[in-house]
């Protein structure tokens, strides 16, 4: 596999992770049940204290069905980035997808979560502007890029392995 494609792909997953998560918090939607699952419980029980309780557990309809749609989204970019670097089996498929969701991860928690949504006024839910040291919670996103987001990684790491294995 080329080691310049996959530091490619690197930039491009983030950059492409960045954007999906700016239009994904922008105005209403991230009022969005899918959306506020990712928010620490402090702050979706401040929220909720003025606002409609919605269901916003790992079981709800709408947090799975947002997983489950940035499952497909990821495996089919994940795919794209595993044959351009020259994945030909499924264990360089499999390592490179999980590899590139281990990067977004720790990407994720170390530059968005810990920079953009604890300091951003976009990333606010409504009525919890107040709570600066609760969006700077360092281990709740430690925690979920550590458990459920490796589990979360090795799902579209088996389809691209899968996947690579019979195109190639």
């Amino acid at each position: 596999m080329n080691a310049m494609v996959i530091l490619i792909e690197m930039a491009v997953f983030a950059v492409l992770f960045t954007a999906v998560i700016i239009i994904t918090y922008r105005g209403g939607t991230k009022y969005s049940a899918g959306a506020i699952h990712n928010y620490p419980p402090d702050i979706r029980e401040e929220y909720f204290k003025t606002h409609e309780r919605k269901e916003v557990s790992y079981r709800s309809r709408n947090v799975l069905v947002t997983k489950g749609l940035g499952l497909l989204f990821f495996t089919a970019v994940l795919l794209g980035c595993a044959l351009m670097a020259g994945a030909a089996t499924f264990r360089q498929g499999f390592l490179l997808a999980f590899g590139l969701m281990a990067w977004i991860g720790v990407y994720d928690t170390f530059f968005l979560d810990w920079v953009l949504f604890a300091n951003l006024p976009m990333f606010r839910l409504e009525g919890t502007e107040h709570m600066d040291k609760a969006y700077h919670q360092k281990w709740f996103h430690v925690k979920g890029m550590l458990f459920p987001g490796a589990v979360f990684a090795l799902i579209p790491a088996l389809l691209v392995g899968l996947l690579t294995a019979i195109i190639r």
